[in-house]
This record gives C-alpha cells, structure tokens and sequence, in this order.
C-alpha cells in the first residue's frame, strides 16, 4: 500500500472554524438537553445516542460528548461504556442534599435582602410573580418553572450571589425533576406564587425571620410530598 492510499484513509483534521463552532456548541447541547431532561420532556430511562443527537442538533459528535460529560457531572445521566448513555432515575438522596444546600443559602440571602430597603428590588419581584400568576393560570408548567428559577435567581443576584445561584442550580437537578412531578398536583402551582408573595411581602417589611419562615415552607413543600410521588411515579424514583 502506498503512501497516497494511507494518506486517504486518515481522518482529515477538523477546521478551526469547526473546533469553534464545536465549542461554541456544547453549552448550549447542555443546557438544551438539561432543560429536555429537568422538564420530564426526556423521562427517566430515556436513552441517548451519541450519533442521533449529533444529527438531531447538525453537529459533529464532540460537543454532543462534552454536554453528555457535564450531564454526567450533574449526576443526570447514567454512562454504560461501549453500551449506552440513557437519563439517570431521580435520586431521592441527591434531590434531599439539593434541598439541604439550598435551604441553609437562601434563608440567609432573604434575612441580608429583608434588612435594606429596596423599593426597585421589590417591585421586580412583584412583577416577577405577575408573571409566574398568568403561567400557573394558564398551565404552563415548563415555563412557570423556569419563571420559578428566574424568582430566585433574582435573590441571588441582589445579594450578589450570582456564583452560588450557578453552584447551587448544577446541584439541583434531581430536586428539580421532583418538583416537575408535584407540580400539576392541584393548587401545587398557586401555593408556590402565594409563598413568593409572602416572601417578598416579608422583605418589603424589612422583617427577615418572617422572610425566613416562609421561605422554609416554600421550599419543604416537594419534599413533604415524597411518599405520594413516588407512589405515582416508582419507575422514575431512586433511592
């Protein structure tokens, strides 16, 4: 065999174009895929192939790689070597630790938020829950959950907390699928407007161990309800 005959069978080096073009892609791959997978759109056990999602998103297979890695990193997806990738059960113990760490954050965020006054702050929050109102009304549970995340986010950022609100979201996907579970629960969706408003209404006041208060409550309401999702939903839960 020749030297041209080798030369035709090596695999062409990718175009720097294409390997900014491939970075550029796996972010948003991720963040696609973990927003498929927090919102249930992409179940437990769902599998993922490597080579479909590479021609589902009209990219080469590297970014599709990096976004599984990350997935795998956030405890979202199970990797099976030379076998198969498929999206991980909730685990129960993970969606608790979440809990754990968001809790113990933002009860000090809103008691620091509740102790200055902040009439533009409190005006975006009450906005905000405008918004989530018309969702919930509506049902659009996807979007009333990403309005949810936006509302606290927004805590996050006036206390200037952005980097633990990043932290604390990659640690919050099995917690987060629990509450796509309990959501289209009846008045499930409500009760998190009406919290919010009692959180925020506490904050305008200046009175942070009522803030505190209500924001335990808002966040317990999953997992009080565990025994009652897994009940309905044994095949997606773990642990």
């Amino acid at each position: 065999m020749g030297p041209r005959s080798v030369a035709a069978r090596r695999v062409a080096p990718r175009s720097p174009e294409r390997l900014d073009r491939d970075r550029q892609a796996a972010p948003q791959v991720f963040e696609r895929l973990r927003g498929m997978i927090v919102s249930l759109e992409l179940p437990p056990g769902s599998p993922l192939s490597r080579a479909a999602l590479a021609g589902q998103f009209g990219i080469s297979s590297t970014p599709i790689r990096d976004a599984l890695m990350r997935l795998e990193e956030e405890g979202l997806v199970d990797v099976f070597p030379q076998y198969a990738t498929v999206v991980s059960r909730v685990d129960v113990r993970l969606a608790q630790q979440a809990h754990f760490l968001r809790q113990a954050v933002e009860l000090e965020i809103v008691r620091a938020l509740a102790g200055r006054h902040d009439a533009t702050f409190v005006a975006d929050l009450n906005q905000a829950i405008v918004r989530q109102q018309k969702l919930a009304k509506a049902g659009e549970f996807e979007k009333f959950m990403a309005a949810d995340n936006d509302f606290h986010a927004q805590l996050y950022t006036a206390a200037d907390k952005q980097d633990i609100w990043t932290l604390v979201r990659s640690r919050s996907g099995h917690i987060d699928r629990l509450r796509r579970l309990h959501l289209p629960s009846p008045g499930k969706a409500q009760d998190i407007v009406r919290h919010h408003r009692l959180i925020v209404r506490a904050i305008d006041a200046g009175d942070p161990d009522e803030a505190q208060k209500h924001l335990r409550t808002h966040l317990s309401g999953t997992l009080s309800e565990l025994t009652r999702i897994r009940a309905l939903y044994p095949e997606y839960l773990s642990g």
